[in-house]
């Protein structure tokens, strides 16, 4: 267990780096709340991204992204819906949900994936 749990911090280190490279300011990291828990939250401008990440040693059981279906795309809706709520974010126009796949030394951010 230690050993994912290492894997999945490494790879949402990568991803706020690519998001900070990209112009983008990290307003949250693994936000949780009883329903469950939102990866990285970041906002360029207007727009506020929601990004849930999967990070995977190989892709022997499929991309990574594809571990984000219907069910885990509406809960991660309604808790992107709560967290905005809780928040004093003015001129937000915009939300969007992306999927980054990080594997081995690959990372590839799915923007607006759902």
């Amino acid at each position: 267990m230690a050993y994912k749990q290492a894997l999945g911090r490494w790879g949402e280190d990568r991803v706020v780096r690519w998001y900070r490279r990209h112009g983008f300011e990290v307003l949250d990291r693994n936000w949780r709340s009883r329903h469950g828990e939102l990866d990285v939250i970041v906002r360029r401008g207007s727009v506020v991204a929601v990004c849930e990440v999967k990070t995977r040693s190989s892709n022997a059981f499929g991309a990574p992204a594809e571990a984000v279906g219907w069910q885990k795309q509406r809960r991660i809706r309604r808790l992107a819906a709560q967290w905005l709520s809780e928040q004093e974010h003015r001129g937000v126009v915009q939300l969007r949900f992306d999927v980054a796949e990080v594997m081995g030394r690959e990372l590839r951010v799915i923007e607006s994936a759902f």
